[in-house]
């Protein structure tokens, strides 16, 4: 047998020996064994690196240093998934559903891991590379770390996958591992972990992925994401990962009603305990991948899934002060600083108090014995006192503040406002903080080299005072900084310089506008083309705009008004940003579809569901999922559902082909 051969062979026999140890729990040769097998193959490989493989067995033992780790945006978003805490919450979910689907609906129901989201890449059945959910658009490149996972494959058994995907999941620490993990902490005299989650996540971070390697971190696979998958439902894709070797959760189970669904959550609710990791609820998930479709997204989450929270775990402990942070808006939040107590894996020290008004509801004191609760086990919150542990001869009401405690300046309240707010704007140093780091964030304006910390003390020491100053500053300006190096000052100044190409919509998100978020910035930007047309608008040309209200008109007139923030626009227009939509973005635009509404509904052969929105939004018209008597077109591909066409002949809403939109777009 040639040497080559020898090598093939034995990782080969490594690779099934790793899967039946690690995904099918059912190990066939011992330990012992299995090291000799992959010292021998180690060997083989240091004398003959011509038959190198990036996915061979002995990249599980890890020795990659990463020192940086490089941003990948997702081939395709990885999105959060919106809550629910009660049965009701989940009927009103299954009837937004039934709404738009109009045919009966499965569900496929799945553990919700507590752990460290991460997508998974394959290509023509290689471990291509692992980056972690980050903002959910792009994260950090982590592949040489998941490598020495044992329970990620890095090499698909048969041959009847996709050329080229992607698979999502969590990285976990399953209680086992991280109590003996901890035991040797101690045993070195070094502090334990918290929790298994924050464990996770750190790990993946370490720089030398051999120090990955000596921990017991576990990948449950759930999602697969791509195109031309070759399957069409959840369940099945589920069933396909498993046999390409993937380590999906045998605890799925598809039902055919919300009744199925409850009776899954109240058994796991009762025995998730059993479980060797956390769990912190069930994901319900729409099983026909074309009614997923069909359901489509929101700005952040999918809308044929729902996640269900256990009922979050509640202690008590004292509050011994109440304390105020200033927000980026000038918005006041007032926090609880508490005895430090163990909540659900983590101490707890502090906790949101809201605003004023959930102080006087629950008539919050400092002194008081208080009931925390992890709201979905992430956020603490007080939801009570214990009035019997409260001294009724020392304690006092709370008064709230009435200044800003950063710049002393009165706090205001506007009616119909539940927050107080500092109006000093230009002057509280939170908020001038607050808005440079909000300018600068991946979603907005992504300046590499600067990060949050650095904005900061750029500001303290009076380098900047508010965004438009950063496109000012020199490397000369930034090298005495506190640990900025040499390469450091560069690349900020190279990163400031970069983020003039970026788009019209993100600079708009990054101005800041209170409650224009992304999706909003997106609306205005299609609207109105250019900041100066959008700067110009008055409150009924801005309440005209599809989905926007007359909160955000006048948050956005109020923008522009103020004398501060034209002078900033001017300052980034001399500069170089990019305050309109490019000549490529317009190019192809229309009014062709202006005021139809349209519904897509079915499987298309030509262009994506996704290309076919697009066009719709292209050419001035507007994407709904339901038909109503507001439906103009109904757009049907194949394999339609019968109901959706039942209702748009009942309704005298016109139905096109594919064919008949492309010829009525001209594309």
């Amino acid at each position: 047998m040639s040497i080559q051969d020898q090598i093939e062979n034995l990782r080969q026999e490594l690779h099934e020996h790793n899967y039946k140890y690690y995904v099918l729990d059912a190990p066939e040769i011992s330990d012992y064994d299995f090291d000799m097998k992959l010292n021998a193959l180690q060997e083989l490989e240091k004398t003959h690196p011509e038959y190198n493989d990036p996915n061979s067995p002995t990249m599980r033992v890890g020795g990659e240093v990463t020192k940086n780790f490089k941003t990948v945006i997702h081939d395709f978003p990885m999105y959060s998934l919106s809550n629910s805490y009660s049965k009701e919450d989940l009927e009103d979910w299954q009837t937004r559903v039934q709404k738009i689907i109009e045919e009966p609906v499965e569900f496929t129901c799945e553990l919700k891991y507590d752990g460290a989201s991460i997508s998974l890449t394959y290509e023509d059945g290689d471990f291509l590379r692992a980056v972690t959910r980050g903002d959910g658009t792009q994260g950090d490149e982590v592949t040489h770390n998941v490598k020495t996972i044992r329970s990620v494959p890095l090499k698909l058994k048969g041959d009847n996958y996709p050329r080229r995907f992607d698979i999502r999941g969590e990285i976990v620490l399953p209680y086992e591992g991280f109590a003996k993990l901890n035991a040797e902490r101690v045993e070195l005299g070094e502090e334990p972990y918290a929790n298994p989650r924050n464990t996770t996540s750190g790990s993946l971070k370490l720089q030398d992925s051999a120090e990955v390697a000596k921990r017991p971190l576990l990948c449950l696979l759930y999602n697969l994401t791509g195109e031309n998958l070759g399957v069409s439902t959840q369940m099945e894709s589920l069933n396909k990962s498993r046999e390409w070797g993937f380590n999906v959760p045998k605890e799925a189970k598809l039902t055919k009603s919300i009744d199925e669904v409850f009776a899954y959550i109240n058994y796991w609710d009762e025995h998730r305990h059993d479980l060797p990791y956390e769990t912190d609820g069930v994901v319900i998930k729409v099983n026909s991948l074309q009614h997923q479709e069909e359901l489509g997204y929101t700005a952040k989450s999918p809308r044929w899934a729902m996640a269900y929270k256990f009922k979050a775990e509640q202690v008590s402990t004292t509050l011994n002060q109440i304390t105020y942070q200033v927000g980026r808006t000038g918005a006041i939040t007032p926090v609880a600083n508490l005895d430090p107590v163990q909540l659900a894996g983590t101490t707890v020290k502090r906790a949101s108090l809201h605003n004023a008004d959930q102080i006087e509801k629950l008539d919050i004191r400092e002194g008081d014995v208080v009931f925390v609760e992890k709201g979905g086990e992430i956020i603490p919150k007080i939801i009570g006192v214990d009035f019997k542990e409260r001294d009724s001869e020392s304690s006092q009401p709370t008064v709230y503040l009435k200044e800003c405690p950063e710049c002393g300046t009165p706090l205001e309240r506007k009616e119909g406002e539940v927050l107080h707010f500092c109006p000093n704007t230009e002057g509280c140093p939170p908020q001038i903080i607050g808005r440079i780091q909000h300018f600068i964030s991946r979603k907005a304006m992504d300046i590499e080299g600067l990060g949050g910390e650095t904005v900061a003390l750029l500001v303290r020491e009076d380098l900047i005072e508010d965004y438009a100053d950063l496109y000012t500053l020199r490397k000369e300006d930034v090298l005495p900084l506190e640990r900025m190096a040499e390469k450091s000052a560069e690349n900020l100044i190279k990163g400031v310089e970069a983020s003039k190409d970026i788009p019209f919509e993100r600079v708009l998100y990054g101005l800041g506008i209170r409650y224009v978020g992304e999706t909003v910035a997106k609306k205005l930007v299609k609207a109105f083309k250019s900041l100066d047309v959008l700067a110009s608008a008055n409150l009924e040309n801005l309440v005209a705009v599809d989905e926007i209200g007359e909160r955000i008109a006048q948050s956005v007139v109020d923008f522009f008004n103020d004398d501060a923030n034209k002078i900033r626009i001017d300052r980034l227009r001399n500069y170089g940003l990019n305050l309109e939509i490019s000549e490529e973005e317009l190019e192809g635009q229309s009014n062709k579809l202006i005021d139809l509404t349209l519904v897509i509904s079915g499987v298309f052969l030509k262009v994506s569901r996704r290309e076919l929105q697009d066009l719709i939004e292209k050419h001035g018209g507007k994407n709904t999922s339901s038909i109503s008597k507001k439906t103009d077109y109904l757009v049907a591909g194949e394999n339609m559902g019968p109901s959706k066409r039942t209702k748009a002949e009942n309704l005298g809403v016109k139905i096109i082909t594919e064919d008949e939109f492309l010829t009525m777009v001209g594309d």
